[in-house]
């Protein structure tokens, strides 16, 4: 990924050469250039900002430095390429961690400085109408920064993170605040009883040392639920109003996987309480082979404030081509009852080629509730074992 920097303070930016980010610019995953505003300029006392027009406190960075600023920029690029201009700022869109994931898909990203009372509103047009560029105004949040410089360094940081080859265990993006709406967890590590200097002794909770990891996630689960009620509840307050109509169900993206495989693992610990088995690929697989079943199934997701919060993919089955496979049928815990998995199952079946002559899909033997919800679907539990060990299939004739 390429990105540039434009600020009068270069300096701000030094930072990016520590840790993680550093590593990955000495890597080559990351191309950061610094630019100067100031060296655009062409008076003696190099100005970039001036007095604003119809009066007002403060001063305004002028239009001539930016604009020959961001024509350097993009003259950088090969082949007629053009960067997405952020321009950070309290009146732009809120930073979050879907916009994030959004700008890790950029192939080049360029960032704008502002200072002052902010930059000539002429140079969002000129970006926009003369270089070509879509141009985003971000707001790290709800309060106000001497400029743009800590906003970058924060976004820089949030989006090279997602970068592959970035973190070394990509599995650690997976379980993240804000990865699918809700706050992390609390974590603990060794020793397993420790006494402060008060002489008070604090335990790990007991299940996190049981060894027993359906457990183990049902507790992570409802600790999240809580500390975001707690902290955050607009987040659960936003979920909470939704209903199928709401919601749009659009074809996945490579860049999904890791919230699938955070999905996944978050639906499918009832699943492996009630069959008695944590051996199951849902809760078992990485990021990785999350993205490799993206090249193998049709998948499709369902996002609700940049939210990923539903899921089902389909394939037509590798030895009987009339039969349309259905799989990974998932909705977030917090909004299972209200039809989104229905919604989600009709789309895979609307799916199916021509030809198809029954649709297929697998449960666990005790798992009551889908068996419950596709028999009322049109499925018929076959004879016998299903495919996998401790499962059913089902079939549903197509009409």
């Amino acid at each position: 990924m390429i990105l540039d920097v434009v600020s009068i303070f270069p300096d701000y930016l030094a930072p990016l050469d520590l840790s993680l980010i550093g590593k990955a610019r000495r890597d080559g995953l990351i191309d950061l250039r610094v630019h100067d505003l100031r060296d655009f300029t062409h008076d003696r006392h190099h100005s970039v900002d001036d007095t604003p027009y119809g009066g007002g406190a403060g001063m305004v960075m002028k239009p001539q430095p930016w604009a020959e600023a961001l024509a350097h920029v993009v003259a950088s690029g090969a082949g007629g390429a053009r960067p997405r201009l952020i321009v950070p700022g309290p009146g732009g869109v809120p930073f979050t961690q879907a916009l994030a994931r959004e700008l890790a898909e950029e192939p080049w990203l360029a960032f704008a400085c502002g200072r002052y009372e902010g930059i000539d509103e002429r140079v969002y047009e000129y970006a926009a109408q003369d270089l070509g560029l879509q141009v985003s105004v971000v707001s790290l949040g709800d309060y106000v920064l001497n400029g743009g410089e800590v906003a970058v360094l924060a976004m820089v940081e949030a989006v090279a993170r997602l970068l592959p080859g970035v973190i070394g265990n990509a599995e650690s993006l997976v379980e993240e605040s804000h990865e699918d709406g809700l706050l992390e967890y609390p974590v603990y590590t060794k020793p397993a009883s420790w006494e402060s200097s008060a002489g008070v002794t604090r335990a790990v909770p007991p299940v996190l040392l049981s060894g027993d990891h359906g457990a183990i996630a049902a507790w992570r689960h409802q600790q999240r639920l809580e500390r975001t009620a707690a902290r955050r509840p607009d987040l659960l307050h936003s979920s909470a109003a939704l209903t199928v109509d709401d919601l749009a169900i659009t074809s996945a993206r490579p860049a999904d996987a890791a919230e699938l495989t955070t999905l996944q693992r978050a639906c499918w610990v009832g699943e492996a309480r009630a069959n008695d088995t944590h051996d199951i690929p849902p809760l078992l697989e990485s990021v990785d082979e999350v993205a490799r079943g993206l090249q193998e199934w049709q998948t499709w997701v369902v996002r609700a404030g940049g939210r990923l919060v539903g899921s089902v993919r389909a394939r037509s089955h590798p030895d009987h081509p009339a039969v349309w496979q259905i799989g990974r049928l998932m909705v977030a815990p917090d909004l299972q009852g209200r039809g989104l998995g229905r919604a989600l199952l009709a789309h895979a079946e609307a799916q199916a080629p021509s030809g198809t002559a029954a649709y297929w899909l697998n449960t666990g033997t005790r798992s009551e509730r889908n068996l419950r919800t596709y028999r009322k679907a049109g499925y018929r539990v076959q004879p016998g074992e299903g495919t996998f060990a401790g499962t059913v299939d089902l079939l549903k004739r197509r009409r």
